[in-house]
């Protein structure tokens, strides 16, 4: 009778999971895979400058002497149980104050917040280039990283390396969805102003592609619900552990009672 039960269950949780398949569409973009090419407006987007951001700047020049003062000495970064040690001393980076500024070696207090990493750089070398000759300056923005989670290959935090990366990167980066993913329901959550906003995607749509959410910011969050197919096997996974353990618990109850009846009787 319990296996007829558990037959009967697995059969019903079959069938749900198969009627839900037929809500899920795989391929990314649906509704222009069949046109043969096509042009999306190009948006020159580049990240803004936030505060608590990591900044790593560096000038140099044909005359290094020239520049060294605008540079902040590298630290060592050994531990105590380190000291002795032959340890490669790491560049010192500008963390961006809660009011959007960094103290700039020579040149004092700078409102960074709101300008892309090409801005500040740009000012950076027009103020210099009043004292230096032909100054090279470099701004690389340290703390750029995106969050994906859910139904992905490889969920987690992914380190990015360019100024510009899509939502289409983060995904690629994460190892693709899993073929349990609902690509019509993708959630991304971003701190803007000191509010955090969301947005759902819809991956099967080419509508992404000119989103405003297209390319992504430091912190990004994105997270890709699981279809109707997982849940309905995750349910029904919870319920058979719950209904096995149950089982278990009554049978080992059922062999303690039995063995003390036993016992009672032979005395």
């Amino acid at each position: 009778m319990k296996t007829r039960s558990l037959l009967l269950g697995t059969f019903v949780a079959a069938m749900l999971a198969s009627c839900s398949s037929s809500k899920t569409v795989l391929p990314y973009f649906t509704d222009i895979s069949t046109i043969k090419e096509g042009t999306f407006p190009a948006e020159n987007y580049l990240p803004e400058i936030k505060p608590d951001d990591e900044l790593f700047i560096s000038v140099t020049s044909v005359n290094p002497e020239a520049t060294a003062i605008y540079n902040v000495p590298s630290v060592n970064p050994a531990t105590r149980e380190q000291f002795g040690a032959n340890i490669t001393p790491t560049p010192k980076t500008y963390i961006v104050t809660t009011s959007g500024d960094i103290d700039f070696p020579e040149l004092g207090r700078i409102h960074v917040a709101g300008m892309t990493v090409e801005q500040l750089q740009a000012k950076l070398t027009e103020d210099i280039s009043k004292a230096v000759t032909d100054p090279m300056v470099s701004v690389e923005l340290v703390n750029f990283h995106v969050n994906v989670a859910g139904e992905v290959n490889n969920p987690g935090s992914v380190k990015v390396t360019r100024n510009r990366f899509s939502i289409l990167d983060a995904i690629s980066a994460a190892g693709d969805m899993t073929p349990y993913g609902e690509r019509s329901n993708v959630l991304l959550i971003r701190e803007k102003n000191g509010k955090k906003e969301y947005v759902h995607l819809d991956m099967n749509s080419s509508e992404v592609l000119s989103s405003p959410y297209y390319y992504l910011e430091q912190n990004d969050y994105i997270y890709v619900e699981p279809n109707k197919v997982r849940q309905a096997n995750s349910k029904y996974n919870q319920d058979n552990a719950f209904k096995l353990s149950v089982i278990s618990t009554i049978v080992s109850a059922s062999s303690v009672i039995a063995s003390l009846v036993i016992a009672l009787t032979v005395k």
